[in-house]
């Protein structure tokens, strides 16, 4: 085969099986690593390239990471949004700059340890779920195109996590039994908190003010809206005879508003920063997901001038402002949007 293929490799065992798949399968593969704050993750990418054999590149994108992801994860902090940085990075860095770069390089395609799967069906590529749901991440990969989805390869979106550990000790990858990495990976001992003052220490957003309920009684106070967000409980540090959270958070009055659990159920929201994949005829009943973590449920999508508009079969829960709503066909992604 003469198919040359770029590996994102973070230094992780999803990334490095990655690569020793493909290279099992005939492509000419070399990896790459993203330099994005620090080195910590080349050295076991190197590691496991010259395990396999395969040339290693390193791209510097700390400047484009810092302006596109960095600043957008404070910027919507501090807005009282809760942002998504694996989606503004999948679309800014990932399969933006290392796919332009993996393009210059001479690659054909990119692959990347992504849990999810790229099919050729009805004359088209899709993006679909993986084979684990359990670790299923085609929610943050909702910003790619029709053109890039025929030039990503996503080998593990058939495979369990089990099964991928158990591959790579066979193979002996330098990495097999390297836990999987849980923070944000620029985010110091993910204390996001910090992060957000070490960059804005004198924001509005991370001054304190008045935790109040719906009907604007003063209940406690608060160390910056910023540290916030919509559905917590916990850290609050207020009394109340029934269990509160925050529904709520304004930035300019400085307050986090908060209430009952059922005040934070709604049918209804709308988005902005709309990506399809494949557009369908709107208004159309779909299955969308509010959240990573957040399972599907069904919706009617429908379309304004500058936003869409959901309706939800059943009530959910905590819908939460700068988050993505992601929009599912049965095992297929069509597109997403930012939550307003």
């Amino acid at each position: 085969m003469d198919k040359t293929v770029a590996v994102a490799m973070s230094g992780g065992v999803d990334s490095s099986l990655t690569a020793a798949l493909l290279l099992e399968r005939g492509f000419n593969v070399f990896g790459v690593t993203m330099l994005l704050d620090d080195d910590k993750n080349i050295s076991d990418a190197r590691k496991v390239c010259e395990h396999l054999g395969i040339r290693h590149h390193v791209a510097d994108f700390r400047e484009i990471f810092r302006a596109k992801v960095e600043n957008y994860f404070v910027a919507e902090y501090l807005k009282g949004r809760t942002p998504n940085p694996c989606v503004r990075c999948n679309r800014e860095i990932k399969f933006g700059a290392l796919f332009d770069f993996a393009e210059e390089l001479g690659a054909d395609f990119l692959s990347t340890g992504h849990y999810a799967r790229i099919i050729f069906e009805d004359g088209r590529f899709k993006l679909n779920k993986a084979v684990d749901i359990r670790k299923d991440q085609s929610y943050v990969l909702y910003n790619l195109t029709a053109a890039k989805l025929a030039k990503i390869l996503l080998p593990l979106g058939e495979f369990t996590k089990d099964k991928t550990r158990v591959l790579a000790a066979e193979l002996r990858l330098p990495v097999a039994h390297k836990p999987d990495s849980q923070e944000i990976c620029f985010v110091p001992d993910d204390d996001y908190k910090k992060f957000i003052a070490s960059r804005e220490p004198s924001a509005q957003a991370l001054q304190e003010g008045e935790i109040v309920d719906a009907g604007g009684k003063v209940l406690g106070h608060h160390q910056g809206v910023a540290n916030y967000t919509i559905g917590q409980r916990k850290g609050l540090g207020i009394a109340a005879p029934q269990p509160l959270y925050v529904t709520r958070l304004d930035v300019a009055k400085g307050q986090v508003i908060v209430d009952t659990n059922e005040k934070l159920f709604a049918n209804t929201l709308t988005a902005r920063d709309v990506h399809w994949i494949y557009k369908p005829t709107l208004p159309k009943t779909l299955q969308a997901k509010i959240r990573y973590g957040s399972r599907v449920a069904a919706c009617t999508v429908d379309e304004a001038e500058n936003f869409l508009r959901m309706t939800f079969a059943e009530p959910q829960r905590a819908i939460t402002p700068g988050q993505s709503v992601v929009f599912y066909d049965g095992e297929e992604v069509l597109g997403g949007a930012v939550i307003d």
